[in-house]
């Protein structure tokens, strides 16, 4: 009984060890919550390569680029970022476009709107010849998103450039495909807006949210992982370490335990003051010690 207790003990205590990383509570002005983190070993590792918090810039990453993240609706699970590259009412200017990766656990939001700009009507592939035998062209794009356009081709920006209301193409999230590839060279569209909200104002283009927003889950259930929801309660950050990614709660002290900081308090206080590598001898004192 009481080698289950010490190798209980151990267990507890050996992620403590191992790692003195704190997982932050925030990234600049933004906070961060599960599933997100604020480096390797925080938040959710499915999450991690996507959502990347460096020198206090939070930042959402695809094959496409980098791009700032404005601010997370945890309570409706939802990100927002921006393009720095993409147009606005305020301003027009050359963009590659934007995707998501395939395996990353995010979708676009339904209220995520995007606007194809300065597309060539003769040759892009978001406009077909009709069956009739005429020269005409139509696009293949939302028929409702038509006063988008106009409002968007209405900005001084946009209008000094003359282009016609019929190189400008509205996507919604649906028709860019199960990879969410917006590649624009290859559509042969100069540039792109996106938006996922009209302030009240639809006929404002100047007002309207520019940016893209994200949905994502925390998993197939979308259910909150107790576990999770334990540590935080303790005042820990959820996190992951070990060689299969296992979840951790991340303390104030900066000791990690398999459960939560209650439990893991009064051993974390202990060896608050002790060096790592003389932690690392105790450990394996402790082993030598419980083997005999």
């Amino acid at each position: 009984m009481n080698f289950l207790i010490s190798c209980i003990i151990f267990i507890l205590l050996l992620p403590s060890l191992i790692t003195s990383q704190t997982c932050q509570k925030s990234c600049g002005n933004i906070p961060i919550k599960y599933p997100f983190g604020t480096g390797p070993g925080c938040g959710d590792p499915r999450f991690q390569p996507y959502v990347i918090c460096n020198n206090q810039q939070l930042s959402f990453k695809t094959h496409t680029g980098c791009y700032p993240v404005t601010s997370i609706d945890y309570n409706h699970q939802i990100m927002y970022i921006t393009d720095p590259s993409m147009s606005t009412c305020a301003c027009t200017q050359p963009s590659k476009g934007f995707s998501l990766d395939a395996n990353a656990p995010f979708s676009f939001h339904d209220e995520t709107v995007f606007a194809l700009l300065d597309c060539a009507t003769d040759s892009s592939s978001i406009y077909k010849s009709n069956n009739e035998g005429t020269n005409s062209t139509f696009p293949m794009c939302d028929s409702q998103g038509a006063p988008v356009c106009s409002l968007l081709y209405s900005c001084q920006a946009i209008s000094r450039l003359n282009l016609p209301i019929s190189t400008c193409c509205v996507y919604t999230p649906v028709d860019l495909g199960p990879a969410f590839e917006m590649d624009l060279n290859k559509l042969q569209c100069s540039s792109y807006s996106a938006l996922y909200g009209f302030s009240g104002e639809e006929l404002n283009p100047q007002v309207w949210k520019y940016g893209i927003a994200l949905k994502y889950k925390f998993n197939f259930n979308n259910d909150y992982p107790d576990m999770c929801a334990n540590c935080e309660k303790s005042n820990g950050v959820c996190g992951y370490g070990g060689p299969y990614s296992s979840f951790v709660c991340n303390c104030p002290s900066g000791f990690n335990t398999t459960n939560d900081c209650f439990l893991g308090s009064s051993w974390s206080n202990s060896f608050r003051n002790v060096p790592w590598h003389i932690g690392v001898l105790l450990i394996n004192a402790f082993i030598v010690f419980v083997l005999m």
